[in-house]
């Protein structure tokens, strides 16, 4: 896996630091994975960052020609349109094959290039309308952490570029490699893509916070119980309209979204990790029967549980790459 990151003047180092930070440390625990990133400027001179940091040594434009991931981590704030030679640059890698993603602002150049017109897009919730009023035929999602196509990925800002490049080390090499990135870089290991950019209400020093979070743990210990709304408020000594109301609150989404989405998880990491029987998987992860189980993975992921577990069959230490 070839990644081209593209940096310009001006670019902050945090937006630049996200990608390089999850691929280089997928690099660092699986050397033996082939994941390698370079860094490229439009001539392949030294760049000045906006803290004031110069980065040198870095790569032409000639590299996307090469690459399997095209990464563009942000934008100028000025959000200026993307020049000629870049949109190409842009189609060009896409209708080889190479997988195209847009990080916060960095959505801009991707949705430029009208790679994605007739589809959806996400961006840094500040900037959606801008994006949106610009190009009437992509769908902005305001919300949204990060949107994947399968050939290109936007993500929302700051954070959320994590979650995203993380999203590609899950979907190529599985739940157990991006968990294990994750442990080591100490960040959530999964946040779904379509969870809520931001809270409105912030989280406050409340017990029944720390109820929430102490239920939330439980339930990860227990997702082949019966996690109803009403047994998950008994365990946080709550009533189920106020845990409902508070768990939203806090998490940005419903009690029984984020069940089912920890129980996709779990299912996932069974799938890719043991032979066990889907019946048993499905009974493991929660849910009442392996057609329950084989409905909801397949409107999560758009392949059954058993196509699934083919494209990860080799259960060796160090990860192979799958084709998707």
């Amino acid at each position: 896996m070839r990644i081209a990151v593209r940096v310009f003047d001006g670019i902050t180092t945090f937006h630049l630091a996200a990608p390089l930070l999850v691929f280089g440390e997928l690099s660092r625990r699986y050397p033996d994975s082939g994941w390698t990133t370079t860094v490229w400027s439009d001539d392949g001179s030294p760049v000045r960052t906006e803290e004031g940091v110069t980065m040198g040594d870095l790569h032409g434009p000639s590299v996307s020609e090469h690459a399997d991931l095209l990464v563009f981590p942000s934008w100028p704030v000025h959000l200026p349109e993307p020049e000629p030679g870049l949109r190409d640059l842009i189609r060009a890698a896409h209708a080889r094959g190479a997988g195209i993603a847009g990080l916060c602002l960095g959505s801009f150049p991707v949705v430029g290039s009208g790679i994605l017109d007739g589809r959806t897009a996400a961006t840094h919730w500040s900037a959606a309308e801008e994006l949106a009023v610009r190009h009437p035929a992509v769908q902005v999602s305001p919300n949204a952490l990060y949107l994947d196509h399968g050939d290109v990925l936007t993500s929302a800002g700051t954070a959320s570029a994590l979650d995203a490049c993380l999203h590609i080390v899950r979907a190529r090499l599985g739940s157990e490699v991006a968990a294990t990135v994750a442990r080591h870089l100490v960040i959530a290991p999964h946040r779904e893509g379509d969870q809520a950019q931001y809270i409105d209400r912030p989280v406050l020093d409340d017990p029944e916070e720390g109820a929430i979070g102490e239920t939330m743990a439980w339930a990860l210990e227990n997702l082949d119980r019966s996690l109803t709304v009403e047994a998950l408020a008994g365990r946080a000594s709550m009533s189920p309209r106020n845990f409902s109301r508070r768990f939203r609150e806090t998490t940005g989404m419903s009690p029984a979204r984020w069940i089912l989405s920890r129980r996709l998880d779990e299912a996932r990491r069974l799938l890719e990790t043991t032979d066990r029987p889907i019946a048993q998987i499905a009974a493991a992860c929660g849910f009442a029967s392996a057609v329950t189980f084989r409905q909801n993975f397949t409107a999560r992921y758009a392949t059954t549980p058993t196509s699934y577990r083919n494209r990860f069959t080799d259960h060796a230490e160090v990860p192979v790459e799958h084709s998707a």
